[in-house]
């Protein structure tokens, strides 16, 4: 009788962690944060991670902070990566097998921060990972902490900028103040979504809000902005203050661009929620509107505007 082979010896069980990320620039680009959050989901116990660099964008923050957040595990684990971008996301589970076929390129051109995709496509290999989505401001405790430990990083930029990087360098003429001030936040939990906008102008405070049931995160941003700014006069300048990267990176950026291609995406997709963003547009062109940076800065009226809008959301 042919001898059987003798049984392989049983590998190991993988250690198990949860990590959550979070990382962005603001503006964008501009000063940057990142964080990461690792979690032993049996003891309980986390550790935090945390950096900023002086000029970067929000996805190469979101790429560094699971960069990070991995290359602090000391041996080969089972890992739940949890990130509210899906930048990283998308990018890790449906292009970066394609991007790595083609020659670290994508098919219509330059991929953008190669170095970071190929470090952390490198650390990959390392483990197994479990890549989930988690909606940013919604609620959930990890990723609002991780969000609270980025913003700090971007606060810890600012403060350490060298004073001498602007010595000997002109002044820029003082930007007038402006006329108006909005402040901008949403709740979206489910089906309950809500906003509420505080309005300053001419001295007087005016609280807004509204109930928009089904509504997502983003389109109750734009319709926070539209009802704040429509409330106000033509030909003002308005401070616009708003927690969402979407409302305020699309404002001050992406919408030239989404009109100049006929309300289309660099990819060359329909822009969502056109008819609110097309309003919103020409709110902007009546109206001369900022849209100053707010994370890492102390914002009393827009945490005081959280239980607001969570009111709101409610029917409350």
């Amino acid at each position: 009788m042919t001898a059987l082979p003798a049984p392989a010896a049983a590998r190991p069980a993988l250690s198990q962690v949860t990590i959550y990320t979070d990382g962005g620039a603001d503006p964008n680009p501009g000063t940057g944060g990142w964080a990461a959050i690792l979690i032993d989901p049996v003891s309980g116990k986390t550790r935090e991670l945390s950096g900023g660099e002086p000029k970067t964008t929000n996805n190469r923050m979101e790429l560094t902070a699971a960069i990070r957040g991995l290359e602090a595990l000391k041996q080969p684990c089972k890992v739940r990566m949890i990130t509210d971008s899906q930048y990283l996301r998308k990018g890790v589970t449906l292009w970066l097998k394609g991007w790595i076929a083609n020659g670290w390129k994508r098919k219509d051109g330059e991929l953008q921060n190669v170095d970071l995709w190929r470090r952390l496509a490198e650390l990959i290999k390392e483990h197994q990972i479990k890549w989930d989505w988690v909606k940013g401001h919604a609620g959930d405790r990890w990723n609002e902490r991780a969000d609270v430990l980025a913003s700090a990083a971007i606060k810890a930029q600012r403060k350490g900028t060298p004073a001498a990087a602007t010595a000997g360098k002109p002044a820029a003429p003082a930007e007038p103040p402006p006329d108006a001030e909005v402040y901008l936040r949403v709740s979206c939990a489910g089906r309950k979504a809500g906003w509420a906008a505080l309005v300053r102008h001419g001295g007087a405070e005016r609280p807004l809000s509204g109930c928009h049931p089904g509504a997502s995160s983003n389109q109750l941003d734009l319709l926070a902005a539209l009802a704040a700014l429509e409330a106000l006069p033509p030909g003002i300048r308005v401070a616009v203050h708003a927690v969402s990267d979407y409302l305020r990176n699309g404002a001050a950026g992406w919408l030239d661009g989404w009109k100049k291609r006929g309300w289309k995406t660099m990819e060359g997709k329909p822009v969502l929620h056109r008819e609110l963003w097309q309003r919103l547009d020409a709110a902007m062109t009546a109206r001369r509107v900022a849209w100053p940076a707010v994370k890492g800065r102390d914002v009393p009226e827009l945490e005081a505007l959280g239980a607001t809008a969570k009111a709101a959301a409610l029917g409350t």
